[in-house]
């Protein structure tokens, strides 16, 4: 019995990494969300009951889980070495002088650069045993690193198991962090009154030392792998080129490379091109690499105590913009953190126009000495971020003051706070004005209720009118109301209202986000409701009860508690419960299993909810779900511009309906 049990979680294993690497690394999913949920769901559920057939490389692994007291240290099988930094185009073709000399001595005057982005982040070195992850490690000081292999587990894009059982192989990537997921993160640490990272480098490097793999785990590194350290007799290949192409066939993410060059004309050429798209890009860069393909050659080139001839890294400078802070004001977030904002006199940074810049906190301020009327250099942190780099003091004029945080709420008046440890100024009044906007706004957030065309302007209306106080007063909104906010709403007024209306049947995990509960983010919110099945038994926990959840620590657990025993949140709660919203997990709702039996494929553009929503209602209310048309399809629910799905339900003569008719059918 053991046996199958364990034949069945290698190959869901097997499964779960194949369609990994399609969603993450091919950008190519073969099967949907559900499908993928439903199989790990299944090898959980497996290894929970079987721990001792366990594999410490299974996909579970990729959330975290242990805590580590420290990291050991790692001495590298093979020196983990620097480049030879240029800064223009003479250098460069020094460089190449240099490669064709040597070269040209050996009888050799045909060969190739490679070019390839350099990456800003964290160099790691990954080590395979028979096709299995081993070991990860830091860089360090290029012979001794850290383990952090418990970290690395968690990066999507990193094969657990290659596609081939390589019997040794240790490849060199760099880890970090993309431009989106620097941004986010940086919201929810100044929502949560904490110092926001300078970019994304620094972030990737904080993430990937965390002792908590959970916490690496929510932070959305990446990696792309560029080189092959050491490989065994069976990994063999002559040019770099060629390893990467080898090393994308085992599963890895691979260096983006452009065309092979055959002068340092077309090599510079290609610096330039990849230069020239650095603020279009996804992920932070640095500069670029130049390095000769033949691995033969290389070895004829040879190194210097320090770094290889061979190759050579083009840092590109940062681009950077001189402007004036014409004013500094500030801003409350809905957790009544009050973060100053420099009004700048616009400029072009980056390829856009910057007018605004974020100070971050007065700690932020004092740091660079940055007063209102100074001129000051302006960069963009991960190319996204405007930030202040410094202020130039011999334009200071005579008489300039120092900025000070308000005593009072900009917005309600009230006195502000700030605690000790932390490094934000908070407003703690709850009937806050401008709390009341970001909190809604924040509700009606895709990955909390996700009330489609509830934007920042209708909110804005909505609350000015005096019709929301609170976050329920949403589900209490008349088609009345909604017509005296303009021509632009009164055309879209009803499918704003089927929007709050579809919104109620959304999971426990949105609406526990969706309140807007301080250190309570997505993640925290899907383990809470996993954990507790309703709001009511969320809100009845105490400190010990809810720091015995997974990613959920004492602060976490402290401000729980001091939300719920608000009586304005119990209040809301209460309206909420009146207006139908659901307080049950899936689990716990059993809503209905109306559509037991019943197989629905999603496409199209849907006018109400988005398609991930639409998905979650059928499962709630005992249907499948499947990604493709076939002959076993029941329905093919359709929006706009639904493509070769609903010519192949027509062919199969599989009824086609609408999002209403799909909720008609529920009801």
């Amino acid at each position: 019995m053991n046996n199958e049990i364990k034949d069945r979680m290698e190959q869901i294993a097997k499964q779960l990494e194949y369609h990994s690497y399609r969603y993450n690394v091919l950008d190519a999913p073969e099967i949907s969300d559900y499908e993928y949920d439903m199989l790990f769901k299944e090898l959980k559920e497996l290894e929970e009951k079987n721990p001792e057939l366990a594999d410490q490389n299974s996909p579970t692994k990729r959330v975290g889980g242990a805590i580590l007291s420290k990291f050991e240290k790692v001495h590298h099988v093979i020196p983990m070495g620097s480049l030879n930094d240029v800064f223009s185009e003479q250098e460069l073709r020094q460089f190449d002088d240099r490669v064709r000399t040597t070269l040209g001595e050996n009888g050799i005057s045909d060969f190739k650069y490679a070019v390839e982005r350099k990456i800003d982040g964290l160099s790691v070195s990954i080590e395979y045993e028979n096709g299995v992850l081993v070991r990860a490690a830091t860089r360090g000081d290029g012979l001794v690193g850290e383990d952090v292999t418990i970290n690395v587990r968690t990066i999507a894009t990193v094969p657990l198991r290659l596609n081939k059982p390589i019997r040794q192989l240790i490849v060199r990537g760099e880890i970090f962090m993309p431009k989106q997921a620097f941004f986010e993160l940086n919201n929810r640490q100044e929502e949560s009154g904490k110092a926001a990272f300078a970019n994304p480098r620094n972030a990737a490097a904080g993430s990937l030392r965390q002792l908590d793999s959970r916490l690496c785990a929510e932070r959305k590194l990446d990696i792309f792998v560029f080189n092959v350290q050491k490989a065994s007799e069976d990994f063999v290949f002559t040019s770099h080129s060629e390893s990467l192409v080898k090393l994308s066939e085992l599963g890895f993410k691979v260096s983006p490379t452009g065309k092979l060059c055959r002068t340092i004309d077309e090599a510079i050429d290609q610096i330039k091109e990849i230069g020239e798209m650095r603020n279009s890009l996804a992920h932070d860069i640095d500069g670029a690499v130049i390095k000769v393909d033949n691995l033969e050659y290389r070895q004829l080139l040879g190194e210097t105590s320090s770094v290889p001839k061979w190759a050579a890294a083009f840092k590109y400078p940062p681009e950077k913009a001189l402007t004036r802070i014409k004013n500094i004001f500030v801003n409350v977030g809905r957790t009544g953190v009050l973060t100053p904002q420099a009004e700048l006199e616009p400029v072009r940074l980056a390829g856009t126009t910057v007018s605004r810049a974020t100070l971050h906190n007065i700690d932020f301020i004092r740091s660079k000495d940055v007063r209102v009327g100074d001129f000051v250099y302006m960069q963009k942190a991960g190319d996204i971020i405007p930030e202040v780099v410094s202020a130039v003091f011999s334009k200071r004029k005579p008489g300039t003051e120092e900025f000070v945080m308000p005593d009072s709420c900009p917005s309600c008046g009230e006195k502000v706070i700030r605690e000790e440890g932390e490094a934000a100024t908070r407003c703690v009044n709850p009937a806050c004005p401008a709390q009341l906007l970001r909190n809604i706004e924040h509700f009606v957030s895709r990955d909390a209720m996700n009330i489609e065309g509830m934007g920042e302007a209708i909110v804005k209306q909505i609350v000015e009118k005096g019709f929301i106080h609170d976050v329920s007063d949403i589900y209490y909104i008349t088609k009345e109301q909604l017509l005296t906010l303009g021509k632009k709403v009164d055309k879209s007024s009803d499918k704003l209202l089927q929007s709050i209306e579809a919104s109620k049947s959304r999971e426990l995990a949105n609406l526990i986000y969706a309140l807007g509960i301080r250190h309570i983010g997505s993640v925290a919110g899907e383990k809470l409701a996993e954990y507790f099945g309703s709001i009511d038994n969320l809100m009845a926990a105490d400190e010990v009860q809810l720091t015995s959840v997974d990613d959920i620590g004492s602060e976490s657990a402290k401000s729980i508690v001091q939300f719920f025993s608000l009586p304005e949140t119990r209040v809301t709660i209460d309206k909420l419960r009146s207006a139908g919203i659901n307080m049950s997990a899936a689990q716990a709702a059993n809503r209905s299993d109306v559509l037991n039996g019943l197989t629905f494929v999603v496409t199209g553009k849907l006018p109400i909810m988005g398609r991930a929503e639409v998905e979650a209602l059928i499962k709630q209310n005992g249907g499948t779900v499947s990604s493709s048309v076939s002959k076993k399809s029941s329905y093919l629910v359709c929006g706009e511009d639904a493509g070769s799905k609903l010519d192949k339900a027509r062919e199969l003569n599989v009824k086609i309906i609408s999002e209403a008719e799909l909720l008609e059918l529920i009801k």
